[in-house]
């Protein structure tokens, strides 16, 4: 019995060894395809509009070497906002991975729970009954987020959070958001009114570099912090009990990596507005393409920003002479997957 033991250990061994190899494969040539995917839909962006602009010339201004006309073209119009698009959803893609892997549940999307809603709410109060605007409204929009988030992980805490209760607070809360945005909005002069409309509806239109660089300096903060503090979230998947007996810090765990994803949401939603669905379909998307690998937080990052590029591009060029903002082609995505979500776990309710 021990020869046998002592033989088949080093199978077992190498057999582990082809598996996480095998794995690390796949993880490497998935995130590479998504990274073209988002990388082709920048240069269609940049490439494509109502003046085609050639490869050469785009790289032309990416190298400084483009007359004034182009670089205005490229430069100031179009390379801002498909950047701006990626960033928002590489940003909105991970919040969403974190929010499901964590909460176990696949509804678990800021989005839907409320924390988009506390964004929104904070931006349109501080526009319209403080009149701030730029950075100020930004930042206010990430407050919002932050005081939403904390409002639903109180409400939801029971010697633990568990997945099911934070989402129904979550929608009770971003309900109770949404009413106080609008009560809002009916009190606003129309003009301003109309604008905060199409901000609300998730909008790349006419975004520059005022908007980028502030994102961009969150993001490169906030990225990182979030992948470090999701190394413990194998453990806190498996329970509190169980993850706590592993060792895990559970508590600060868990707020480590919702104070994260939820800051996440805010500068992406100051920078673009609440873009929906992102966060909720990007996640799903990325575990097809890594079964059995986790949350697939890399991989959901990058789909959520070839997402947000492609609607952008579709949003601008769907309707010839119209723009229509981007959360309206997202929308159009996620809310039948939503759909088919319920669905299908209505089904499974009724079977088991």
């Amino acid at each position: 019995m021990n020869a046998r033991t002592a033989t088949a250990t080093p199978e077992a061994a190498a057999h582990i060894g082809r598996l996480r190899r095998a794995r690390a494969i796949r993880f490497a040539a998935v995130c590479a395809a998504l990274a073209l995917v988002a990388l082709a839909a920048l240069v269609l962006s940049l490439t494509v509009g109502d003046i085609d602009v050639p490869f050469t010339d785009v790289l032309a201004v990416l190298t400084g070497r483009a007359d004034a006309g182009t670089w205005f073209i490229v430069g100031e119009l179009r390379l801002p906002r498909a950047l701006l698009a990626l960033l928002v959803g590489c940003c909105f893609g991970l919040s969403g991975a974190v929010f499901q892997a964590l909460l176990r549940n696949p509804l678990a999307s800021p989005d839907v729970i409320g924390v988009s809603a506390g964004a929104s709410a904070g931006a349109v109060l501080a526009s319209m009954a403080f009149g701030l605007s730029g950075l100020a409204m930004s930042g206010s929009a990430l407050v919002g987020a932050l005081v939403a988030g904390t409002a639903i992980y109180l409400l939801a805490w029971r010697d633990g959070v568990s997945g099911g209760r934070f989402v129904l607070i979550g929608i009770g809360v971003g309900t109770g958001l949404i009413s106080l945005r609008s009560y809002l909005m009916t009190r606003a002069e129309v003009t301003e009114a109309a604008n905060a409309f199409v901000w609300l509806t998730g909008s790349l239109n006419g975004r520059s570099w005022d908007q980028f660089w502030p994102l961009l300096g969150c993001a490169v903060v906030l990225l990182p912090l979030t992948l470090a503090a999701a190394r413990g979230l194998g453990a806190l998947q498996l329970g509190d009990e169980t993850a706590g007996g592993l060792g895990a810090r559970v508590q600060r765990d868990r707020l480590a990596l919702l104070a994260s994803a939820t800051a996440l949401v805010g500068a992406a939603t100051a920078a673009a507005g609440p873009i929906g669905f992102v966060a909720f379909v990007s996640p799903p998307v990325a575990r097809r393409l890594m079964p059995g690998q986790g949350a697939a937080l890399v991989p959901s990052a990058l789909t959520g920003a070839a997402l947000v590029c492609l609607a952008d591009f579709a949003a601008q060029h769907a309707l010839p002479g119209t723009q229509v903002p981007v959360g309206v082609v997202t929308s159009v995505i996620g809310a039948p997957y939503l759909l088919w979500l319920l669905a299908r776990a209505g089904r499974v309710g009724r079977a088991g």
